[in-house]
């Protein structure tokens, strides 16, 4: 039986966009939109909000759209359930520039914590590995240093990066909530025009 988790969410977010450089990164709907912007905003981020379920889907939209730059979807174990079938879709699209990182606590916490289906057993990795992605496991803080390397290297095709964290509320850090400037300010980062 593994041991609960013991990683700190907001803690591993950071320690995976440190030292990101150009890498472009889509959150997915609530708490991992919190975690990436407290880990420090920038231009090449692009939050979700109301897109529950989209967030690695839209990652590999913008991998396909940007073959030559790496793409980190940071999705929660609740919205990466809600959107499995996307995983198999990334799987046979095989971007090589694109990994899906899943914080997993076990809990639905932007409903009130209840228990998620990986709460209950449901191993999003194996899910993931069914469909033909490469998988990785954080569950230590030195799994996240070997994590963060990865997200600059193109892989032999897409990846899912699960980072079992404890359960546990932490405050917002709200990010700007317009999706038109964010859409935006995304492209101007891209070199492209406001559209």
């Amino acid at each position: 039986m593994t041991s609960e988790p013991s990683l700190d969410r907001r803690a591993a977010v950071a320690a995976l966009l440190r030292d990101r450089g150009d890498l472009l990164v889509v959150s997915g709907l609530g708490s991992p939109s919190y975690d990436v912007h407290a880990a420090g905003d920038h231009d090449a981020n692009y939050y979700l909000w109301g897109a529950m379920g989209s967030a690695a889907l839209i990652g590999l939209g913008l991998a396909q759209a940007q073959p030559e730059r790496m793409i980190a979807a940071i999705t929660g174990d609740g919205e990466q359930l809600m959107g499995l079938g996307g995983l198999a879709t990334i799987a046979v699209a095989k971007p090589k520039n694109l990994v899906v990182i899943v914080i997993d606590n076990g809990h639905f916490g932007e409903t009130g914590m209840q228990m998620s289906h990986t709460g209950r057993g449901v191993e999003i990795a194996r899910v993931a590995e069914a469909c033909g992605l490469e998988t990785r496991i954080a569950r230590r803080v030195e799994d996240l240093e070997t994590m963060r390397l990865e997200l600059h290297r193109q892989g032999s095709g897409p990846r899912l990066f699960v980072v079992k964290v404890k359960a546990q509320a932490v405050p917002r850090s709200l990010p700007l909530r317009d999706a038109v400037h964010l859409k935006n300010r995304l492209r101007a980062h891209l070199g492209l025009q406001p559209n």
